[in-house]
């Protein structure tokens, strides 16, 4: 048994709570890293960091990632955390730092930016030292929003909120009992949650993560059993509905923690009973990180972290307190149980109002995967608006084994035939980026290419 080492003093906090030297940090194909070997690397590549104030860190590998958080703050430099490498991402971050560097691993040098590749040869001096102490007051990261409700926003991101954030959700799901627990993740480090909870809640918690980044089935089932137990997965919805629509019996998990998307409380109870995980859904969003969190199989009831609190005005709700600076005004529609305790009724920008019926696409997209023989879907408000003014609905569904009949007479079964989606589009798959989310610019271009195949109308 081992303990994390809740290091701090007036200057900051550790870069990493483990408490030993000899302490596995991370898993690499399955053979341990230890702190010293972690810190060593993080002081060698800080060594190799060309000059600039900022670090846009592009490694898919999530060892490398984290040795480049670490090389950076060590460097003095700010972490930028885009949800892609597009040609517009690109763009918006060469406006936004001029004087960035990419750090990356197995991704091809990136046009008009100078890269550094991670090097390999990186001498294995570990480091026993005392690991680096961060301000708490420190600008560390640069995180930008997934996209899927317009364009990338920039947050700003200190040290000491991150670190509370993290510590807070280590507590909550059960990873401070003095067990080597390993995270295992399908989402990426550069999104919030995966930074998070994927990275920083392995280093400020005393645990252990793996350096991959499984998506398919049994690259999951390979990852798990890869690593010793108590293993904890870090997943979405969608990586949860594909990896249990498998008929393979399941690895054993001590923890499932899921975000991004509302989870059904049916896909939760189903995940605990085949992996004997307690599975734990996490509410929070790029602009506050991770500030609630419930055991999704068993209540609809949020639950704050502690020091955390909700405030309704003019019709917007806001949570201040805890790992916060300042009060943050939330995007969703929230209804307080009491000052602990909340339920989640949809984001203000789903909330769709056709002939004075009211409903939600978040409340949509819930029936319409519910259906049997449904793989994905998804409704979305059209492009452009309806000629006549009136506002319908468009969805897109992965139902292979489906007819358009049937699946519409289900979805009747389910809500009010306003609510209906007008157009119906079939697709072989939904254009997901890694972390799970629908970018609104993909669903854009996927409704037109849809239309131009259907000749204009469905």
């Amino acid at each position: 048994m081992r303990t994390a080492s809740v290091v701090s003093n007036q200057l900051g906090l550790s870069l990493v709570s483990h408490a030993s030297p000899a302490d596995i940090v991370a898993y690499r194909n399955g053979e341990p890293v230890s702190r010293a070997v972690f810190l060593g690397d993080v002081h060698q590549l800080a060594a190799r960091l060309p000059p600039g104030g900022t670090l846009l860190n592009a490694c898919s590998d999530r060892y490398h990632f984290a040795v480049g958080l670490g090389a950076a703050l060590v460097a003095n430099k700010i972490s930028l955390l885009p949800p892609s490498l597009t040609f517009e991402t690109l763009t918006q971050l060469r406006a936004f730092a001029p004087d960035m560097v990419c750090l990356c691993d197995d991704t091809e040098p990136l046009a008009g930016v100078p890269c550094l590749c991670y090097p390999h040869d990186l001498p294995k001096v570990p480091c026993n030292d005392a690991a680096p102490m961060i301000e708490r007051t420190r600008l560390v990261a640069w995180i930008f929003t997934s996209g899927s409700t317009g364009a990338p926003q920039a947050h700003a991101k200190y040290w000491g909120a991150l670190v509370d954030s993290v510590r807070a959700g280590g507590q909550r799901m059960g990873l401070c009992d003095g067990r080597c627990h390993t995270l295992i993740a399908t989402v990426p480090p550069q999104h919030m949650f995966g930074f998070e909870v994927s990275v920083l809640m392995a280093l400020q918690n005393g645990v252990a993560f793996d350096a991959g980044k499984p998506f398919y089935p049994a690259d999951i089932h390979r990852s798990i059993e890869s690593i010793p137990p108590p293993r904890c997965l870090v997943t979405t919805p969608y990586h949860l509905r594909t990896w249990l629509g498998c008929d393979a019996i399941l690895p054993q998990l001590e923890v499932i923690v899921s975000a991004t998307a509302p989870l059904s409380q049916s896909l939760a109870q189903q995940a605990e009973a085949r992996s004997g995980a307690r599975l734990f859904e996490i509410y929070g969003s790029t602009e506050t990180g991770q500030v609630a969190s419930r055991l999704t199989a068993q209540t609809l009831e949020w639950q704050l972290y502690p020091g955390l609190r909700l405030a309704h005005e003019n019709q917007e709700t806001w949570v201040s307190g805890g790992h916060l600076l300042a009060p943050q005004a939330l995007h969703d529609q929230l209804k307080s149980v009491d000052q602990a305790h909340f339920l989640f009724l949809g984001r203000t920008a789903d909330l769709v109002n056709i002939a004075g019926k009211r409903s939600s696409l978040a409340y949509l997209n819930h029936q319409i995967n519910a259906i049997d023989g449904v793989q994905d879907a998804v409704y979305c408000l059209p492009p452009e608006e309806a000629i006549d003014g009136v506002t319908r609905l468009m969805a897109f569904v992965v139902a292979p084994d489906l007819s358009a009949q049937s699946l519409k007479a289900a979805l009747r079964q389910r809500v009010d035939p306003l609510f209906l989606p007008r157009p119906l589009y079939f697709v072989d798959a939904l254009p997901r980026n890694a972390s799970g989310k629908l970018p609104l610019d993909a669903l854009r271009a996927l409704a037109c290419y849809c239309r131009e195949k259907a000749g204009g109308d469905a």
